[in-house]
Formats: structure tokens, sequence, C-alpha cells
């Protein structure tokens, strides 16, 4: 299975969205067509393999599926990682902007592979903004390039979700460092063998802490301990002691790992005591915008697959034609709304995640209402893209019929790979309990209302000017509502809210296309927006209800009668 880099999309999407015009177009294009060469020529034709042969648990160690230490070197010795990372810290100060344009290149090719740097990006992120000068000097450099890469650990066994339960101890010790020891699961690429080094980020509660996540403090906690030249040196009691075994994403370890099993374990705390939370949501904010565009990567894959396949798979005659000769299934009305579906919701996502890119480089400059918006629209761009992902990768089976089902034609790896990203950095339940429970409210609630204020102001269709009329109203209904209700329609309230902003970034689109213009690019662009806006858009203003029913009918039934 092929992979075509969509550089056109990419560009408009980074000029007329992002807004990124002052920046030099000869420079965008080496980028983004150096990203799409390693990404074809060697990314893609180790997605396969990842998912087949998958990542291994050793006594030694885990290993990754063959072809990806090498690919990942190479990433790492072209800088790949630090376009986005700011001068200051060893970066190339780039946009933020074109190094989510490189991951959604490099991702879609390899969402498995691409997984790895992506959490070295938000360790980055929280060790510039919360670690001391000293272990922003050790640790940084090598985190910015890759050479070393970082883990993000707060999940334990029992805890879950529930930050707050968990039980990973922290204890002084007499030279200034901490001895840490305690279990957490379900670390991706928690041990691997593509880096000399990895850095763990580790949330673990210090003795006579409070409770709950006001005791929890961070550590950073490396594989192998620097010695006097700051080089990696004596082993630092870190395993991982099993890897799961999983729907998807098999190129990816997602490891159990082990703290201090021999008592040897030492960390260094990143900020202020008890101030852990603080530190990691610095983390898992990038890390959710990130995990969003992973929902991008395998749209986008699974949308290249079923159009070239739609292409090619010849069957039965068109409804309606005199000639009864078999034609390409993409030509079946059926086949194209499947595949303008897939289209348009994949050019959405990309648009809000995008988006959101360029308003935290505004944001990183000093803009306040930047950084607000940027905070609104996190939990937008996590969940609406993930579920975006699963909706287009499903799509994409049902276009190949029962060839679909079929392991051999891989397109299922696509499907397989996205079920989780609305599980992890967050669940989508927990975006959109963060978008009513405290989005909603910022700046005493100004920050939601800007935003629909600027898309009413621009919005043209019909359908979309109605969806922002019921978004502005259940939006004030709700932040009056007590919080069982709020909770109640989150979820239909973030996907009415996001499908607004989408449909908003998709009009700015079409309005950005030379007048007259009917190239196949401005055609398909024209095509896809104008079904976005006459069918996906309306299918959300049908969640109005249920974003509006409040709670009393989720709690009908006692738990103990579900059967």
């Amino acid at each position: 299975m092929t992979f075509v880099p969509p550089f056109a999309e990419q560009r408009f999407v980074l000029k007329h969205i992002v807004g990124l015009e002052a920046l030099d177009d000869d420079l965008v294009e080496a980028v983004l067509e150096g990203a799409g060469q390693i990404a074809t020529d060697q990314w893609a034709p180790l997605r396969r393999v990842g998912d087949v042969q998958g990542a291994r648990w050793t006594p030694d160690g885990v290993v990754t599926p063959p072809g990806f230490a090498g690919a990942y070197r190479d990433f790492v010795a072209g800088g790949w990682s630090t376009i986005g990372v700011p001068e200051a810290l060893g970066g190339q100060g780039l946009p933020f902007a074109l190094q989510i344009a490189v991951y959604d290149m490099l991702g879609s090719a390899n969402t498995a592979l691409m997984l790895c740097p992506i959490l070295s990006s938000g360790a980055v992120e929280a060790l510039s903004r919360h670690g001391s000068a000293d272990q922003q000097a050790r640790y940084l450099p090598k985190l910015v390039t890759g050479a070393w890469t970082a883990t993000m650990n707060l999940t334990e066994p029992q805890a879950g979700s529930d930050v707050g339960a968990l039980r990973t101890r922290a204890t002084p010790r007499p030279d200034g460092g901490w001895s840490i020891k305690g279990t957490k699961i379900f670390i991706s690429f928690g041990d691997h063998d593509m880096a000399d080094n990895i850095i763990h980020l580790v949330l673990a509660r210090t003795p006579d802490a409070p409770e709950g996540t006001r005791g929890i403090s961070l550590f950073l906690v490396p594989k192998y301990r620097l010695d006097d030249d700051g080089a990696p040196g004596v082993f630092n009691d870190v395993r991982a002691v099993s890897i799961e075994h999983k729907l998807g994403l098999h190129g990816s370890p997602t490891c159990v790992m082990s703290f201090g099993e021999a008592d040897d374990c030492i960390g260094e705390m990143i900020g202020p005591l008890h101030g852990g939370m603080r530190a990691m949501f610095t983390m898992m904010n990038n890390a959710r915008l990130l995990v969003g565009l992973q929902g991008v990567h395998v749209a986008e894959g699974a949308t290249q697959a079923a159009i070239a396949y739609a292409k090619t798979r010849i069957q039965s005659a068109r409804a309606g034609s005199p000639d009864r000769a078999p034609v390409a299934i993409i030509e079946h009305p059926d086949v194209r709304r499947m595949l303008l579906r897939m289209r348009g919701l994949t050019d959405a996502a990309r648009a809000l995640v995008y988006y959101t890119a360029g308003q935290t480089d505004r944001a990183l400059g000093g803009d306040q209402a930047a950084a607000d918006r940027v905070a609104l629209l996190t939990p937008l761009a996590k969940a609406h893209a993930t579920d975006i992902g699963c909706e287009v990768t499903s799509i994409g089976i049902q276009v190949h019929g029962g060839m679909g089902f079929i392991e051999d034609t891989g397109v299922a790896q696509f499907y397989r790979d996205a079920r989780v990203f609305p599980i992890y950095e967050g669940t989508n339940g927990i975006q959109a309990a963060d978008l009513v429970g405290r989005k909603l409210d910022l700046g005493g609630g100004e920050v939601f209302a800007s935003l629909i204020a600027a898309i009413d102001a621009e919005a043209r269709h019909p359908a979309l000017r109605a969806l922002v009329a019921q978004c502005r109203a259940i939006g004030q209904t709700l932040s009056r509502a007590d919080m069982p209700d709020r909770l109640a329609g989150s979820a239909a309230f973030l996907t009415m809210v996001s499908t607004a902003v989408c449909g908003w970034l998709l009009e700015r689109e079409v309005a950005a296309l030379p007048s007259g213009t009917m190239d196949d690019f401005a055609a398909r662009k024209r095509a896809t927006v104008s079904f976005y806006l006459d069918q996906v858009v309306p299918h959300a203003q049908g969640l109005a209800a249920s974003a509006s029913a409040g709670a009393a009918s989720l709690y009908l039934l006692p738990a103990e009668s579900f059967a």
C-alpha cells in the first residue's frame, strides 16, 4: 500500500488557516518535501512490518520491529524533531504549526513509529517550563534532537484515570535525590532499542503528602544515570517487565514499567514539591493536540487507500445508466458518499488541529487571546479529531467491502490503530467534561462567546449558521446547569462545537481559493466543503436535543439493575 504526501493540502492549510504567509514559501516547501521523502521512502514501507511483526519483549529489553531503529535514527540525524523548538532550547525556532505538518506527514506514513517523537515533544515542553536550569542543560539538548526519548508515567493498575489514587513512592535520599519505587502501566515506548537513553517523567507521592492530586510530585527518572560528562552511565533500576498485546499500534511497545525493583532507582524532582500535576498537565496539553493529529494520520491513510481501491475495483453498472457495463465502484452513489465523507472529515480534522497549532504559535508570542483560544480548542482537537479517525477508518473498511475485513489489504490496521486515540491522554469523555466543566466558563464565558461570535460573523451556509446559533444557546444553558446535567450533554455538545469550528475553517478555505480557479485541487476542495456543509453539519445539528437533555434519564436505572 503506497502513501502519497498531501503536499497541496498541507501548504494550503498552513497558508490560509494557520496564517504562515510571513514564512518564506521556499523554506516551507523544502521542509515539506524533505519530510515527504522520508515518509514515502522510509516510514511508509515499515507500517505493515510494524503491524505484523510488532515490538518484542526480551529479558534484555524491548526490541522494536525491523527497520524502526534505523528509520528513527535517520529522523534524529535530519533534525526533524527540532523544527518547532525555540532556538534557545537548541531547536530551529520555526513555527510549531510547521512541526505539526511534518509530524502529520510522517505519522500518516507510520503512526506507530511517530508516537515516539510525539511523547518526547511533550517532555521537552514540560522540562523547559518547569525544570531547573541544571536539568535543562543536562537533558534538553538530547531530548530536543530526539537522541534521547521520553515517556510520561501517570497510569497505575489500580488508578486508571484517577491520577490521585497512584501509589508510586518517592523517598528523599541524603544526596538530595529521590528513591523511586512503583509500577506504571500503559507506557508507550517505555523501553526500546532506538535511542541511547530514555527519560521517564514519573508522577509519585512523597512521604506525608496530602491525599489526592494535591500530594503528587513529578520526577525525572532516566533509564541510565548520567556520568560526569553527561553521557548515559549506570543502569537506574528501571525495567519494562512486559509489553501489552494490543488491538493495534503493534509497532509501538506499550510497557508495564517497574521502578526500583532492586531499590536502586534514583530520580530528581521537577518543579516544586507537590507541583506534579501542574507540570504534567503542561506535557499532557501538548500531547493532547498531537494525539488529535494522530486522528488525522489514520484518517489520511485510510482515505488514500479507499480512494485508490474505489478507482480500480470494477463491479456492477451504475444505477440508471443505459449502459449495463460494470464500472469502478467510485461511480456508485453510496461509494461517492462514503469517500466524500472520509475526505471531508479528514480535511476538517486537519484544519482544526493546524488552526490550534497556529494559535499556539501566537500564544507563545505573548497573545493572551490566542492562549485562551488554545485552552478552549485543545479538548475539541483531541476528542473530535480522534473520533473522526475512528469513523473514517471504519468507513475505509466499508469501501473495501469484504476485502476490508481481510488483513492482507492492510486497511484494517488503520482502524485498529485508531481505536486507542479516543482513550489515551485523557479519554474523549474527559475532554468533553473539560469543555463543559472548565473551558465553557473560561474568562467568565467570554472565551467561548468570542469563538462563537467569530464563527457567526463569517458563516455563510444556512446549516452552519443554524448550528452556531444552537451552540450559543446550548452553551448558555449548560453554563447555568448543575454539573450532572452539564456532563450528560457534554459529548454531544463537544461534537456540535467542533463541527461548527471545522465548518467555519472549511468555509475559509473555499473563500481563499482564487476566483474562477477549477484545477483538480480547487475542484476537490469545493466539492468536499460543499458535502461537509450539506451533510455533516446537519448531523451535528441533530445532537442538540441530546446536548440539552440533562442527566435524569441516565439514572432511571439503578446500577445493580444493569444486566
